[in-house]
């Protein structure tokens, strides 16, 4: 094996931190999207500059119709991946060019 490539996991969260002070991210929340939790959950923590990774769960249209509007008005960005729903808050962008 080449020893051209090295992963240190001990400091990837002292890494992920730096990174999200720079970029203004104040983190990422990993979540569902079924309906369970209030749509103001959603906004409070687009609000305080989260990224939210939403596993869609039932009718995407149905579920996010509460947050989605009041996000964008904010800002954010909302798209649709496979079966998730990413929202990122308003100054941080999604690059979909891999996509």
């Amino acid at each position: 094996m080449s020893d051209g490539f090295s992963l240190d996991l001990r400091n990837a969260e002292e890494q992920i931190e730096e990174w999200e002070a720079e970029d203004g991210v104040e983190g990422v929340v990993l979540g569902v999207l079924d309906g369970e939790t209030p749509d103001e959950e959603w906004l409070e923590e687009l609000a305080a500059g989260k990224v939210l990774v939403l596993a869609v769960q039932g009718e995407l249209n149905e579920l996010a119709a509460g947050f989605a509007a009041p996000a964008k008005e904010a800002g954010a960005t909302l798209m649709h991946f496979r079966d998730f729903l990413v929202v990122a808050p308003a100054g941080v962008s999604l690059d979909t060019s891999r996509l």
